[in-house]
Formats: structure tokens, sequence, C-alpha cells
């Protein structure tokens, strides 16, 4: 005598939430000391059920992140904002993991480019 059981699997993910990064990788290039090092990665929900963004975490604190914290329905789009600190000289390569409820609940995003020097410190002493 044996039995069996059979068990029907759901398919959870049919309407989950699709994360869809313009870009995942953002060259900043050369860029000059203390400027403007922001900037934006876009993403759209490609999924059926509203896709949160549940945290962002950064690779140090050279960098700050900000992101879309409300509930991204069907076909809409979102931000992570990145900010790298430009006092720092020399090149940088910075990842950031997105964490969310999408059906790939991990991303992570890379940024890169070079920071030049400061300019020289110019004296105006008269001449002799």
């Amino acid at each position: 005598m044996f039995s069996v059981s059979l068990f029907a699997q759901v398919d959870t993910t049919k309407n989950a939430p699709v994360i869809v990064f313009d870009k995942t990788v953002y060259d900043f290039g050369t860029i000059p000391y203390g400027s403007n090092g922001t900037f934006e990665f876009t993403f759209k929900n490609d999924g059926k059920d509203p896709l949160i963004i549940k945290d962002v975490q950064k690779s140090c604190g050279c960098t700050g992140v900000d992101w879309t914290k409300e509930p991204v329905k069907k076909n809409k789009s979102g931000v992570v904002k990145v900010t790298y600190n430009t006092k720092i000289v020399g090149p940088f390569q910075k990842n950031i993991t997105v964490n969310s409820n999408a059906k790939t609940p991990t991303v992570v995003l890379t940024f890169k480019g070079e920071v030049k020097s400061a300019p020289a410190e110019q004296t105006t002493e008269p001449a002799k």
C-alpha cells in the first residue's frame, strides 16, 4: 500500500514587478575637482504589480544615494540618484546595490570617472 500526494505550484512571479534600468553603468568621464558629481539612474516597472525599492546600499562613504520611495506602478518610472564626492582626486569606480520586490530583487549599478586635481591657488604678489 502506498499513497501519492500532489501539490499544485502557484506561480507567484507571474504578476511580480520587473525593474528595468535605462543603463546600469555610468561614466562621468573626467570631471573637475569640486564639480557636480550627481547622476540619476532611471528605471521602469515592466511588471504588473507595483515596484517597491526596499533599500539602496552604497559601497563607501564617498557616495550619497536617494531613490523613488513611493511604489512605482506598471509602466511608470522612478530614479536612483547617486552623488559622488568630487573633492576626492583621482580615478574612481563605485557600485550601489538596489534591493526591491522585483522578479530579480537585486541589481548592481556602477558609476565611474576621474576627478581632476584641484586648481593651484594663485597668488597675487606684485612683481619685483
